[in-house]
């Protein structure tokens, strides 16, 4: 019975994770639990267990007397995960280097050709799973299975919230340009070099915001643009 439990919340969670990714639960609504349980032919207990994991990773927002809402991604939100991220990914690229092999980095390289290539013919969903396997080539390195965990939900949070489709062909090419002087450094030994690159170029807020702003209006114009200083 209790595994049957622990089952049947991952698959609400999962559930609602897919209306975000489609966008049929969009930031800032209102959510009607009654009406969600009912969709998906569950009681409250574990649409409320559910629930209580997204509001853990930042997906929703639990209010006693308001009840539930999709957490907005305002331009703040946005600029603390990024913070967040440039940390934990420039600590795990560090932790790692004694692992990092030239079979490692061929295959960051093989991957940042298949990004470039993705945007050549313009398949956004093949661009993003190849960038998504670039970073995950040296985090799957590590041992610190909850800072990688970390790193996979705010990433989620960044671009599952919905997938937004399309591109910004400036920000990839840039993004594109980052990764391979991040394989170059690597190619070099030069770790440390690489994870500077993360934290200071690659997942420095100030220094993407005005891809960021060009990528996510369509999210934050609902939420005025949260302004954040540079």
């Amino acid at each position: 019975m209790r595994a049957r439990i622990r089952s049947l919340r991952e698959e609400v969670y999962e559930h609602l994770r897919a209306l975000m990714h489609h966008g049929q639960l969009r930031p800032g609504d209102e959510l009607d639990l009654k009406a969600l349980a009912a969709g998906i032919g569950i009681s409250r207990t574990p649409l409320r267990d559910a629930l209580l994991r997204l509001e853990g990773e930042g997906f929703v927002e639990i209010h006693n007397r308001r009840g539930v809402r999709v957490t907005p991604l305002t331009l703040q939100r946005i600029r603390d995960i990024y913070e967040i991220l440039s940390g934990l990914e420039c600590a795990a690229l560090r932790s790692v280097a004694a692992r990092i092999t030239p079979a490692t980095v061929a295959h960051m390289d093989a991957l940042n050709q298949e990004m470039r290539r993705a945007l050549d013919a313009g398949d956004f969903g093949r661009f993003y799973n190849a960038n998504l396997a670039f970073h995950d080539a040296y985090l799957d390195l590590s041992r610190n299975t909850e800072l990688i965990h970390r790193i996979h939900v705010l990433k989620q949070r960044l671009y599952d919230f919905p997938r937004l489709p399309g591109f910004v062909p400036e920000w990839e090419r840039a993004s594109i340009d980052e990764h391979q002087a991040i394989v170059h450094l690597l190619q070099g030994g030069r770790v440390d070099k690489a994870a500077d690159l993360l934290r200071d170029v690659h997942w420095n807020f100030s220094y993407q915001k005005p891809f960021v702003r060009r990528y996510y209006h369509a999210q934050t114009r609902d939420a005025a643009t949260a302004e954040v200083t540079p």
